[in-house]
């Protein structure tokens, strides 16, 4: 190859890569040479980087009401209006704009509740809206149309499951954990699945210290570590456990926790971090509430000055991309609103967040979207 060859292909690279996934799937079509180069493994990580790294083509992934006129706390009576009671989405958003940008149907066209349980770089991972050990497990790639489903694992019928999924980078592989019990404090089993080796694998060894109440369906995933809350009355911990190198860890959680449907896990700038709602506090500062703050630092909880934000604002859902506080608002029909750590001000995105019909916990659900190639070879 001459390098005049080598040139053209490096700026046909550097134009293209610049370009969103949807468009790159339909250049395909263009000419071998572009389907080639697209298709190329390297040609995929650098896009990948590029928009992990300069925050392109970033969605908010959320389960919301379509078109939800009025929030619930304005009907008197739920049966009077069957409307409500009609199909939830999961949709992107624009994370500048909050704009509506697509809808995600079901990968296999079902017309049934699905749930998301993680998403990374461009993949999701999405199973049963109520979890059991015969919930079939997609890995999906909406931006190029391509999925995989995970084989079957334990037959074994469990009543707890907690399902998690991310990007492992220290293995450069993305995993999927999926950790069960019988009951709340007894036979905890742990299954970690490869995405390189499609494979799963049963964790055998369990810490003693795990025989405890635990905070099944809330927790998080961070470079291949999930993490969850866990209950050894009256103290808190935080478990991780390590999808690469299988390994478990705990945390002891400050001792001014003391109720966990107010305690929340999350990854405020690349650091995992504890957040307790103070339900009935109201600060000095006019009009505004507190959230204590506490990241890991060197395996120790140093506890940082209090999320301030307005008073009215209930429930924490996550963390931004751009680090901001993703809180609903329940006054205003699950609103979905923005907290800056650092100015304290508030941004309203539009979008009425869902509760799931399956679920008791009424969770609300926000995930980072960046827009990738990886499984368009596959």
């Amino acid at each position: 190859m001459t390098s005049t060859t080598l040139c053209k292909k490096e700026i046909l690279t550097d134009i293209l890569v610049r370009l969103p996934a949807k468009t790159l799937v339909r250049f395909l079509c263009a000419c071998k040479s572009w389907s080639d180069l697209i298709n190329s493994s390297s040609f995929i990580t650098t896009q990948l980087n590029m928009n992990v790294t300069k925050h392109l083509y970033v969605s908010l992934l959320c389960l919301h009401y379509p078109d939800l006129k009025r929030p619930f706390e304005f009907y008197e009576n739920y049966e009077d209006y069957p409307d409500l009671k009609r199909e939830l989405e999961w949709s992107l958003f624009s994370n500048e704009t909050f704009e509506h940008c697509s809808k995600l149907n079901h990968p296999l066209g079902i017309k049934k509740d699905y749930r998301v349980y993680g998403s990374s770089n461009g993949l999701v991972c999405i199973s049963d809206d109520k979890l059991d050990t015969k919930s079939p497990i997609h890995i999906w790639n909406p931006s190029v149309r391509k999925f995989r489903t995970l084989a079957m694992s334990t037959n074994v019928k469990f009543r707890y499951i907690a399902l998690q999924f991310g990007l492992h980078p220290g293995v450069n592989d993305y995993k999927v954990v999926r950790m069960l019990r019988i009951h709340k404090d007894d036979a905890f089993a742990v299954e970690v699945y490869s995405l390189s080796t499609d494979s799963w694998k049963m964790v055998e060894e369990h810490p003693l210290w795990l025989k405890c109440t635990w905070q099944n369906h809330r927790g998080t995933f961070y470079n291949g570590v999930a993490y969850h809350i866990i209950e050894k009355f009256p103290l808190f911990s935080v478990m991780s456990f390590d999808s690469g190198s299988e390994k478990f860890e705990e945390f002891i959680a400050p001792d001014a926790i003391r109720c966990w449907s107010r305690l929340y896990i999350e990854v405020y700038k690349d650091q995992i971090c504890l957040l307790y709602y103070l339900r009935l506090f109201h600060c000095e500062e006019e009009g505004m509430s507190q959230i204590e703050f506490w990241v890991l630092q060197e395996k120790r909880w140093k506890e940082m000055r209090p999320f301030l934000y307005p008073f009215n604002y209930y429930n924490v859902v996550g963390f931004s991309i751009d680090n901001e506080l993703l809180m609903e608002r329940s006054s205003y029909g699950n609103a979905l609103y923005l907290c800056n750590y650092e100015s304290k001000q508030d941004r309203e995105t539009g979008i009425e967040l869902a509760i799931s019909r399956n679920d008791p916990e009424q969770l609300l659900f926000v995930f980072t979207y960046i827009e990738s190639l990886i499984l368009l070879n596959c």
